[in-house]
């Protein structure tokens, strides 16, 4: 009888997981894996999109050309997860499992906020889903000057980077288009500093002040009011703008929650370090859809598919999982169109400078800005489309390393 992995969610960690599996394991390894659409999208390109460096046509590809062959890829709406019973339920059918993977992302709900569904796309926009991103594009272009304001709604959020490189790449093109000089850019955030981390933090607070870029911290975002052209937080506090970019908060797949295995804003609880659901035996989660304390970003999940297809491959074979996973992430910052830093850290390990990713020999900078930190982050996506998501390993461990980092 057939031995079944079902894979919820065909993004960047399900991928990997999926076809790394495939690769690992003999025939009578049945590997589903499922999603609601065909899309993939090259995420960490939205941000390119609304400064016209990039179309938003070139993003989305075909999952299944990234599937490998062996890979049963369905595409269908998850309707409920039975841990118990060890069964998935779609609009169409019913799949048994003997492991399961959950890597269905997270999703940004504008309406969970007083007043911003009222002001979407005509006051207030954002740059996290395709068509979002096109709509802030044409915003942009029609931006003669004024207050540009960037909030982030609530924590945890996609890719925490992304609001910081969006101000500095206005910043940027406010510039080339001649009129930053009448314009004012602020990024307001309910963190206490740029990012989570405080040595990164005060290092891109500082790249902050010297593109005359403010900051707002501890601002937690109550309402938006496009009539009037404010924000107000929860403590009474009201910021103007002429144009709202915004992160909305961000829940976890309807799904999590509608099965009951959510911890209560959509997210599956999961061991930091196994990346086992907590609840659940034989289910892994990766990518946005866990809670475990560091970046939804596609680095993330590619380091924790890595370490998901080992602990279910020692599962297989009698042994118990692994507490390999380390909260690993890397992540390059644009700083303006020709110019990126570049961050790697863990749970316990505070971004540091040095060398990525030979110790000493780089080629990339770690909290620097330079122009070979820009053609890594360009250069990244070839790499994502023709070798990460086959699941193929750059001999990158999905460990922080520790050799060429500058301690103290």
């Amino acid at each position: 009888m057939a031995k079944k992995i079902v894979v919820l969610g065909a993004g960047t960690g399900g991928t990997i997981v999926s076809n790394n599996l495939r690769r690992h394991l003999p025939d009578e390894w049945e590997i589903t894996v499922i999603d609601r659409d065909d899309k993939h999208v090259y995420q960490p390109g939205l941000l390119f999109v609304p400064f016209g460096l990039q179309k938003v046509g070139s993003l989305t590809r075909s999952r299944k050309r990234y599937i490998l062959k062996g890979v049963n890829f369905v595409i269908d709406e998850i309707i409920n997860i039975d841990t118990a019973k060890r069964e998935v339920t779609t609009r169409n059918h019913t799949f048994s499992y003997d492991f399961l993977v959950i890597s269905t992302g997270c999703r940004v709900l504008p309406e969970e906020t007083d007043g911003m569904e009222e002001a979407w796309g005509k006051d207030a926009f954002t740059f996290y889903y395709p068509d979002a991103a096109e709509t802030l594009r044409q915003k942009l272009n029609e931006f003669d000057g004024g207050k540009l304001v960037m909030d982030i709604a609530d924590v945890p959020f996609k890719c925490p980077v992304a609001p910081i490189e969006f101000v500095f790449l206005a910043d940027w093109f406010l510039k080339k288009k001649g009129i930053r000089k009448k314009s004012e850019i602020e990024l307001v955030t309910p963190l206490q500093g740029a990012f989570t981390k405080p040595k990164a933090s005060a290092v891109l607070s500082e790249a902050a002040r010297e593109k005359n870029v403010g900051m707002r911290t501890g601002f937690q975002l109550n309402t938006v009011n496009g009539k009037e052209k404010y924000i107000e937080s929860v403590q009474g506090e009201k910021i103007s703008f002429d144009t709202l970019v915004v992160v909305p908060t961000t829940f976890g797949d309807s799904v999590i929650s509608d099965s009951g295995i959510d911890d209560g804003i959509g997210y599956v609880p999961t061991h930091h370090n196994t990346l086992q659901a907590l609840k659940h035996e034989r289910v892994y989660v990766v990518g946005d859809a866990t809670n475990v304390p560091t970046s939804k970003a596609g680095s993330v999940a590619h380091y924790e598919a890595d370490v998901v297809v080992f602990n279910i491959m020692a599962e297989i074979h009698g042994v118990k999982p692994e507490e390999i996973f380390d909260g690993h992430s890397t992540c390059f910052i644009v700083y303006s169109k020709g110019t990126s830093s570049l961050i790697d850290f863990n749970y316990k390990i505070e971004p540091l400078p040095g060398k990525f990713p030979a110790p000493h020999l780089g080629p990339f900078s770690l909290l620097r800005e330079t122009k070979m930190n820009w053609k890594g982050k360009l250069g990244f996506e070839w790499l994502y489309w023709n070798v990460l998501l086959a699941g193929r390993h750059l001999g990158a461990p999905p460990t922080l390393v520790m050799a060429g980092k500058e301690v103290g």
